[in-house]
């Protein structure tokens, strides 16, 4: 199987793409990183440039051919891959065989307790593209109520979007702060020590709000909180 990191993860949250393997490597699998990936091309069609996303969505059908398996810790590029790249290029076995993480541990390996221990409180938020274009459902927080010593609060309002978006938030600035205020608000509600999700992205806008308010709540991907063991804190400490 291979390892699609996702622009944003490889760019700036490597820690996490290195907790997918240390994970799964952890579960019996060997896992590639095919070192000539590029972009699924999504901000590209997002924004209108659709003659430029297709050489990056024929690129990355080449790239991951060959596996049986593609995770990548990001539902909004797994969405991107499966569900638009179809519609770019058509359907390929690189297409059909993309999971987002939380699928791929629950739906292909059969697995939700992965063996994690990360004692701290912790709520869920849904990322919009794993809620509404992949449709991950209840699966990210099934692996996440198997973690040990971890104390899961329910995030209320938890499918409204935290405002971020992609470009929606450079171009509708004032309206993607308000979103993300009232999701911060929420998430203070909660009590909870982490926030976490299966985007980068969108833990990205909800780390810079809540760091600027210095509330001392942290935002830590799925896979570092599932990679975490009593052994090996992955994610335990700031």
């Amino acid at each position: 199987m291979a390892l699609f990191a996702t622009c944003l993860t490889d760019t700036l949250y490597p820690d996490t793409a290195k907790a997918v393997v240390h994970l799964l490597e952890r579960l019996g699998c060997e896992v590639d990183f095919p070192l000539d990936q590029t972009c699924c091309g999504q901000m590209h069609y997002n924004t209108g440039y659709r003659d430029d996303a297709e050489p990056l969505v024929r690129r990355y059908s080449e790239i991951f051919s060959g596996y049986d398996y593609v995770v990548a810790p990001s539902g909004s590029c797994a969405g991107m891959v499966r569900e638009i790249h179809p519609t770019v290029t058509g359907t390929s076995p690189a297409v059909r065989r993309t999971y987002e993480l939380s699928e791929f541990l629950v739906d292909v390996l059969g697995v939700t307790d992965v063996g994690a221990y990360f004692p701290h409180r912790v709520t869920y938020h849904p990322t919009c593209h794993s809620l509404r274009m992949l449709g991950v459902g209840d699966r990210p927080l099934r692996l996440l109520r198997a973690v040990r010593g971890l104390d899961l609060v329910e995030l209320p309002q938890a499918e409204q979007c935290c405002g971020f978006g992609g470009t929606f938030a450079l171009k509708n600035a004032e309206t993607s702060t308000a979103m993300l205020a009232d999701k911060m608000r929420r998430v203070q509600d909660t009590g909870a020590e982490v926030v976490t999700a299966g985007d980068n992205s969108c833990l990205m806008h909800l780390s810079g709000g809540l760091t600027r308010l210095r509330t001392g709540v942290r935002t830590v991907h799925l896979a570092e909180i599932l990679a975490s063991t009593e052994e090996q804190p992955w994610a335990a400490t700031p």
